[in-house]
């Protein structure tokens, strides 16, 4: 502020806002990503624009996220406060998502779609979720970008539980523990197994049911996860 440095001004209340969202202060989060934002549209930074709105939606999400602890309910069943905030959350998402698309940013537009898809699923809107869970797999795959692409396949896997499409899930679960194979992470490879124990018990399949629990246990034991 000092020397007159707007951008320098701008992204430095965008680390703020950050921060404080971390820091689980929301409402002053909120106002500096605002001030991140107001600026960048000031100085016509469409990147710094875009990265603002994203901040933004962000900041509800987390927000949304933290409310909903106290409540503990599937997803959809979420009291009118954490509805509106996942809202505000679900719209600067979509605002950013038309930003990047104008900039030609694939990769901001996969992280947008991600996060749509989360919003979504939260607010119990499960086919929109759906929608936006592949776009992000499209655009994950497209970047080779196989934690990104395995983060997909176990959204849609749940998104389409809720769906009572058990099948479906199960096949997007499968998806998902062959990448955290891949991946070499034993903490989402148990909790793929754990998934689709659950799944397959849906599906009346107890015998593949009880080889996924058992597998899952066993990893949780050699992780020492209590």
């Amino acid at each position: 502020r000092t020397i007159g440095d707007r951008i320098g001004e701008a992204k430095a209340s965008g680390n703020l806002g950050n921060t404080l969202k971390i820091l689980g202060q929301f409402d002053e989060a909120v106002v500096c990503c605002q001030r991140h934002l107001d600026i960048s549209r000031e100085q016509g930074d469409k990147v710094g624009e875009a990265r603002a709105l994203y901040n933004i939606g962000n900041v509800y999400h987390a927000k949304g996220k933290h409310l909903s602890w106290n409540t503990a309910q599937d997803p959809g069943y979420l009291p009118q406060e954490v509805k509106d905030t996942l809202q505000k959350a679900s719209e600067y998402y979509e605002r950013n998502l038309s930003l990047v698309k104008e900039l030609g940013d694939r990769a901001a537009q996969g992280r947008a779609y991600g996060n749509l898809g989360n919003t979504q699923y939260l607010l119990g809107n499960f086919s929109e979720a759906i929608a936006f869970h592949k776009e992000r797999l499209a655009i994950a795959k497209e970047f080779g970008d196989k934690a990104a692409e395995r983060r997909a396949y176990s959204n849609l896997g749940n998104a389409h539980i809720f769906l009572g499409r058990f099948d479906v899930s199960a096949e997007y679960y499968k998806k998902t523990l062959q990448l955290s194979r891949q991946l070499k992470d034993q903490a989402v490879e148990a909790q793929a197994c754990y998934s689709l124990g659950n799944t397959c018990t849906l599906l009346q399949d107890y015998e593949k049911a009880i080889e996924y629990h058992l597998r899952h246990l066993v990893i949780a034991q050699e992780l020492g996860d209590r």
